[in-house]
């Protein structure tokens, strides 16, 4: 039953970030409207819009996902806190790829290229991780499901 709510829950993901995003036309300093962003990624990045392939594709495929480009800035900023450094809760630690593939006092929390088999993946899709702090936004959690799907590289 958890497996497939979990399924039908990363269904609901990955269908919501493959739709345009709607947003607010932005004003330029001239009263013109600027173009919507490309995603909801490049949305929440507000920096100019580049040529750069976001993590999130609207034509539904992903570009590759880089381990410390795209992931660890994600760890960093909501983990970090209870999984890092002088604390570790539960013996995760999750500073490092080598630290994340050793797991918890649990077991693993990656299943390289199984997302419904990944303990990180359903804290994060389920929003109970982390606990304290801000919550993982849609795309930052998107991000950290196709890195497991795609392997969980170390790149």
């Amino acid at each position: 039953m958890k497996k497939i709510f979990i399924a039908i829950l990363l269904i609901g993901f990955i269908a919501a970030c493959g739709a345009q995003p709607t947003a607010f036309p932005a004003s330029s300093p001239t009263g013109e409207s600027a173009p919507p962003t490309s995603s909801p990624a490049a949305a929440e990045a507000a920096s100019p819009t580049t040529d750069t392939p976001s993590p999130i594709e609207s034509s539904g495929q992903t570009a590759i996902v880089s381990f410390t480009n795209d992931v660890v800035p994600i760890l960093q900023s909501r983990c970090w806190k209870c999984h890092g450094g002088e604390e570790t809760k539960e013996g995760l630690d999750l500073t490092t790829f080598a630290a994340i593939m050793v797991g918890s006092e649990n077991g693993s929390v990656i299943a390289p290229g199984d997302v419904e088999n990944s303990l990180l993946a359903e804290q994060v899709i389920t929003q109970e991780m982390p606990k304290r702090g801000p919550k993982l936004t849609p795309p930052q959690v998107q991000i950290i499901v196709d890195w497991i799907q795609q392997g969980a590289l170390e790149n």
